[in-house]
């Protein structure tokens, strides 16, 4: 390394940490806080629906059993929950649920629902495939006699 090559490094690495130092405004470091989750939500009328999509793995055997998907690193599911909001409370809503991923290249995989029991509700999965780093945007078409409408979200696996 040559010496002016040393003295810009000095020069710009002494003033890199002032400045970081002044950034702090001498605040002690704190722990990170997990960031709160967006409810995933959206109304139609009476009509409401819960969606999610996450990766297969981060469910446990016994859920994929339930829900009847297969966990593995390619494989994510999504979950639409349809509920009649009746004052406070919300009750079952039967409905039918179309839709398709589309990745950031344009591929689109459409995503064939199927209902599941939990409980006293009906829940409809989809399964989608994802590869590491993956973004998908979501479309969903909720048809249900309280309501419907067209869902729109993202997710990054």
């Amino acid at each position: 390394m040559t010496l002016p090559a040393i003295r810009w490094l000095r020069q710009w690495g002494i003033a890199s940490c002032v400045l970081l130092v002044a950034c702090s405004a001498g605040e002690t470091p704190r722990q990170a806080q997990p960031a709160v989750p967006v409810e995933a939500m959206q109304q139609f009328g009476s009509l409401r629906v819960r969606y999610n999509a996450l990766p297969s793995l981060a469910v446990n055997d016994t859920m994929a059993r339930v829900y009847g998907i297969e966990r593995a690193a390619g494989k994510a599911m999504v979950i639409v929950a349809l509920r009649q909001v009746q004052g406070t409370e919300e009750q079952p809503a039967q409905g039918q649920i179309s839709g398709v991923a589309t990745d950031l290249s344009g591929r689109r995989q459409p995503i064939a629902f199927r209902q599941i029991r939990t409980g006293d509700y009906l829940d409809q999965v989809g399964v989608v495939e994802i590869s590491r780093d993956d973004s998908l945007r979501f479309m969903l078409e909720v048809r249900s006699p309280q309501g419907g409408g067209t869902v729109r979200f993202e997710r990054s696996f």
